[in-house]
């Protein structure tokens, strides 16, 4: 299993090491006062996303205020019915670097940058590759973004896995395309109940609604009526956690302001920051992760609350990691 990490030209090296001394000294986005006082962990975040270079990453995440990332890699580049036959490499095909990209970039940015570990759910090496860099401090395993059912025998030898080290599992839930079965997840909850899940896109967010009937509408509009699966399992299931992260997440929470300010309040203590975007600003128009910073903010019950969704809940979810 090879973890060399010669991944960066001298170019991008070059490039990362300027933007680091960027992060570590502009202004031009929040002052470092203000920064140190409101600290922010986006739990979700890619290296060459859509080609973003490693500079463009750094820029992006100091221009929202991101103190602290973790990146969630691909898996391996393979040609079978779980990828799609090789369409959704790289994380749905946006080119998402691997796990040794995320291991270079956290390896020259240790304060800033942190890793996950990932590998093709079904391929029958999956758990020594992903076991290979936990083992060199990945802090969680995914983004688990393949064609599998979420309760297939190989998705759960990697439950088993994250409880034997300790940290979170993060699925990506998309009907008919990814962790298929949303509606049995609560069977793995309770089977494996030390092991710690972390929801996240299209299928987990649009059933925060009771009424959504059509899971074929993956980004659906309009009242939200409490009480559906993702808020059921939130509620009942300890061990399960929701990540904030990307349009879906996004419009879980502007879609019907008033249910979000209770959602935010009953959940208060499961609800993780992610951004989970791929422009190069970090603002404006084109950037899901600012306009989700400002979103809950604007919605959370209280200070408090704001604070635990985009900072406390992941540092106790990573046991001190981070």
């Amino acid at each position: 299993m090879p973890f060399s990490v010669n991944l960066f030209s001298r170019r991008d090296f070059l490039a990362s090491s300027l933007a680091g001394s960027v992060l570590a000294g502009s202004s031009s986005a929040r002052g470092a006062e203000d920064t140190a006082a409101e600290p922010i962990i986006d739990i979700h975040q890619h290296t060459n996303y859509r080609a973003r270079t490693s500079d463009q990453l750094i820029a992006h995440q100091q221009a929202m205020g991101v103190t602290q990332t973790i990146l969630l890699p691909a898996g391996s580049a393979v040609s079978r019915a779980s990828t799609a036959e090789g369409k959704h490499n790289g994380l749905g095909g946006v080119g998402a670097g691997g796990n040794e990209t995320a291991l270079t970039m956290a390896r020259q940015y240790p304060k800033e940058f942190y890793f996950g570990a990932n590998e093709v759910t079904d391929l029958p090496e999956a758990r020594g590759e992903i076991a290979g860099y936990l083992d060199l401090g990945a802090i969680i395993i995914g983004e688990q973004k393949f064609g599998v059912e979420c309760d297939s025998v190989e998705s759960q030898v990697l439950y088993a896995l994250a409880a034997e080290y300790g940290v979170p599992i993060l699925l990506h839930f998309q009907h008919e395309t990814y962790n298929l079965g949303f509606e049995r997840l609560p069977k793995m909850l309770s089977k494996y109940p030390k092991t710690t899940f972390i929801g996240h896109a299209q299928t987990w967010w649009a059933n925060i609604d009771r009424n959504h009937a059509d899971q074929k509408v993956l980004y659906p509009t309009g009242t939200v009526t409490a009480g559906g699966l993702t808020d059921r399992y939130l509620a009942d299931y300890p061990n399960m956690f929701a990540d904030m992260s990307a349009g879906s997440g996004l419009n879980a929470l502007t879609r019907d302001e008033d249910h979000a300010r209770g959602f935010l309040d009953r959940h208060q203590a499961k609800i993780l920051y992610g951004s989970d975007c791929d422009d190069r600003v970090g603002s404006g128009a084109a950037c899901s992760g600012s306009q989700t910073i400002a979103a809950i903010r604007k919605l959370a019950p209280d200070k408090a609350a704001e604070r635990k969704i985009l900072f406390e809940n992941a540092k106790s979810v990573f046991m001190g990691r981070l």
